[in-house]
């Protein structure tokens, strides 16, 4: 192989040294994340806390990453991204850590608050710096293979603090998932950050919130993330409601599902663009959505987490890509910023609303106001995207 050869190949190199340790670190922040998504809703049953209660815990932290996810963008093109992303892990560890020593509603809520902050400045950062690692030719894989990181954790998190939950109390769970945040921090200091550009160090943009070129694939991602509140929030009620056994098992069956669309979607994205990908994604996800709202037993339940992680599992990575994709070199942490705005805004409106659904009507009621949304995204790729001239592939 000649010289020239050699250089290009290494230019379109995914695992690199750097790639690695920014797996990992995203990998131990997910899984003590995930730990905690299907045993908050218990732990607030456990304070005493309501349906609406539940909801409302899971929205504000949700909202709470919301708005800091601008100043994280900002930040990350000024302060840079190592500060970001050391900061974000930090304030995560602290956070779930206090969940050791909560006893009180209103406690719990301040502590989500600032574990919002904490999730908001570290995967925003996370995110950024993965793209700055991958190669633009290879962007819709490399943010697949990244994304298989979280979908690892996610393939066996939510079970684990499930089963914890039963075996150990609250606080040496929400201890045991601090620790992960801390081993995430550790592999995290050894990544070899973009340096910040001066330029970037005096701009001050006081109503700059969001990348604009972002934000068709970001409201798409809304109203698809919308659905996931419901799934995150309410799932394990809705299984006990109904006697279904087996909601460990949906969240493995999920994540393995999300692993094996993502070995192929990446590649497909780069390759056809988001037009290939999107309406076959979101259609099982609306088949989901529909079994869960209809669950008689557990096989419907583990056919819904097949379905549902396959096409999350290949929509999510496509909509993030195109997003960074379409920014300018100097905007991508703001594009970062803006896709997960949306995916928290979704997040957290579906869990605060699911939690009225709840209350007001049954758990049934949540599954099928989700596939509603998902319909709504259909129909907004349909009539804004598809048979137009928008970038299907751009790479930038």
């Amino acid at each position: 192989m000649s010289p020239l050869a050699q250089t290009a190949s290494q230019e379109d190199k995914i695992f690199s040294r750097d790639f690695l340790y920014i797996w990992i670190a995203n990998f131990f922040i997910f899984l003590g994340f995930q730990m905690t998504i299907p045993t908050i809703p218990l732990f607030v049953k456990d304070l005493g806390g309501s349906d609406q209660m539940v909801g409302i815990i899971v929205g504000i932290f949700t909202f709470s990453a919301l708005l800091i996810r601008p100043y994280a963008g900002h930040a990350l093109e000024s302060k840079g991204r190592g500060f970001v992303y050391l900061i974000g892990l930090g304030i995560f560890v602290f956070s779930v850590g206090a969940f050791a020593f909560t006893a009180s509603i209103l406690f719990l809520i301040i502590i989500r608050i600032i574990q919002g902050v904490g999730w908001g400045f570290s995967t925003t950062a996370g995110g950024t710096v993965a793209t700055d690692l991958i190669p633009p030719k290879r962007r819709g894989e490399g943010m697949g293979y990244f994304g298989l990181s979280g979908n690892i954790a996610l393939s066996f998190g939510p079970s684990l603090g499930l089963t914890l939950a039963v075996l150990i109390s609250y606080q040496q769970l929400f201890l045991l998932c601090a620790f992960c945040g801390v081993l995430a921090f550790l592999f995290a200091m050894r990544i070899r950050y973009k340096k910040v550009d001066p330029a970037h160090q005096t701009k001050v943009a006081r109503f700059d919130v969001l990348e604009k070129s972002a934000l068709q694939p970001s409201i798409l991602l809304f109203f698809i993330t919308f659905a996931f509140g419901g799934i995150a929030t309410f799932l394990p009620l809705h299984a006990i409601e109904r006697g279904v056994e087996g909601i460990q098992l949906y969240f493995f069956i999920f994540a393995i599902f999300i692993m094996v669309s993502r070995l192929f979607s990446g590649r497909l994205y780069d390759r056809k663009g988001h037009k290939l990908i999107f309406l076959p994604a979101v259609s099982l996800i609306l088949i989901s959505m529909l079994l869960l709202a209809w669950l008689p037993n557990t096989t419907v339940l583990l056919t819904a987490a097949a379905l549902f992680g396959l096409g999350f599992g290949a929509v999510q990575p496509a909509l993030q890509a195109w997003a960074v994709n379409r920014a300018p070199a100097d905007r991508k942490g703001m594009a970062n910023a803006t896709f997960f705005s949306c995916f928290d805004l979704g997040v957290g409106i579906g869990a605060i609303l699911f939690g009225q659904i709840a209350a007001a009507l049954n758990y049934t009621s949540i599954y099928l106001t989700a596939a509603g949304s998902i319909v709504i995204s259909i129909l907004i790729y349909v009539f804004t995207v598809l048979g137009k001239s928008s970038d299907n592939i751009k790479v930038g």
